[in-house]
This record gives C-alpha cells, sequence and structure tokens, in this order.
C-alpha cells in the first residue's frame, strides 16, 4: 500500500505596507495635501506621509516624509490612531501622529497644492476610502466633535 501525502493548499502570502501620516496642526486647522496625478489616488486630498522604509521607526520615517513632502523639520508627537485598510491585494497598516511643533513653512514638494482646513472639512472632500471609513476616529483623535447630523 502506498502512503499519500497530505495536500497542503497554497494560501498567497497577505502583503502589508507600512505607512506613517502626520496630524500637522496649526490651532483648529490641520494641513492636508492633494495627491499628484502621476499616482494612485490622484486629486485626493491626504493627510502628509508615507511608507516606512527598513529600518526606520515610524517616528523617523514620518519625520522624513514630512522633509521630503514638505520642506519642514518636525517633532513627531504621540501616536493617535492606528488602523489597516486594503485596497485589492495590498494592505495597508497606517499610523497617524501628532505634529505639533516643526521648523519652516510647508511647501507641497510632492502634493499638487496644500490646505489649512478645519477637521469637518473632510467630510466634504474627496479623501482616502482608508480615511474615510474611520473619519469618527480621524475627529476623535483630532479632538473634534462628530457632527450630530450625521
Amino acid at each position: 500500500m502506498t502512503e499519500t501525502k497530505p495536500v497542503r493548499s497554497r494560501t498567497r502570502k497577505v502583503h502589508w505596507i507600512p505607512v506613517v501620516a502626520g496630524f500637522v496642526r496649526k490651532g483648529k486647522m490641520v494641513l492636508v495635501g492633494q495627491r499628484p496625478e502621476n499616482h494612485s489616488l490622484a486629486g485626493q486630498w491626504e493627510f502628509p506621509g508615507g511608507k516606512i522604509e527598513s529600518g526606520e521607526t515610524p517616528e523617523a520615517a514620518l519625520a522624513r516624509e514630512l522633509s521630503e513632502e514638505l520642506g519642514i523639520e518636525a517633532d513627531v508627537g504621540e501616536l493617535k490612531l492606528a488602523c489597516t485598510h486594503h485596497y485589492g491585494d495590498v494592505n495597508i497598516l497606517i499610523l497617524f501622529y501628532e505634529i505639533l511643533f516643526w521648523k519652516g513653512e510647508p511647501k507641497a514638494k510632492h502634493h499638487l497644492m496644500l490646505e489649512w482646513i478645519e477637521p469637518q472639512d473632510l467630510m466634504t472632500r474627496q479623501i482616502p476610502e482608508a480615511n474615510r471609513k474611520i473619519l469618527d476616529r480621524i475627529f476623535k483623535a483630532l479632538g473634534t466633535e462628530w457632527p450630530k447630523s450625521r
């Protein structure tokens, strides 16, 4: 009698991309940038940030991204929010940090344009689904009350 080996089902390895984003604040306003046309989610408004590179801490990655994207030297504060999302086969882990202090004036080095907005304005902006689905948590992290008429 011949032995049969159990058949292993092949499961695809899940691919995760760790991302950091900054709540750059000026009073009650928060900074958002419009994604460039040659990138995914073109035209949508996002918090500045980007991918964590190998060997980087999330805080170092965000400081680097804010320097590259905005031309500022930022003091990365506390982690305010963490969430996950997937776009098709791409899974992302997003870590949102508070940025209260920085040197320099933010400039649109990566984005089409930058705007200082009130958090409530996010409800009417075209923003990535990863942010839209957690807007209530973003409002809480920003210390903004969730609108009651929702």
